[in-house]
């Protein structure tokens, strides 16, 4: 692992995400979620692809690992997007 892989970095790229979560309550209480965490400046919820993406841009470093934990705790669920095509 490496400090790119484990964490999201601040700028313009942001990181992607990807949600099992459909509905628009469910989608608006993730970003609502992650938008809570200190240094978050952005989520974008693309809900025209299958599985939802999330991208989410920063002010500072955070661990991958704090945003998926924050969104567990409310009963849904986020993964970081492969960097790699399957």
């Amino acid at each position: 692992m490496s400090l790119v892989s484990e964490n999201l970095i601040p700028g313009n790229h942001g990181k992607v995400f990807e949600t099992n979560a459909k509905e628009p309550a469910e989608l608006d209480r993730i970003k609502k979620t992650i938008l809570n965490i200190s240094g978050i400046e952005s989520v974008h919820i693309n809900s025209a692809t299958f599985p939802v993406e999330v991208t989410i841009h920063t002010s500072k470093l955070i661990a991958i690992k704090t945003i998926e934990a924050a969104v567990n705790k409310t009963g849904l669920h986020i993964v970081e997007k492969s960097t790699f095509p399957l």
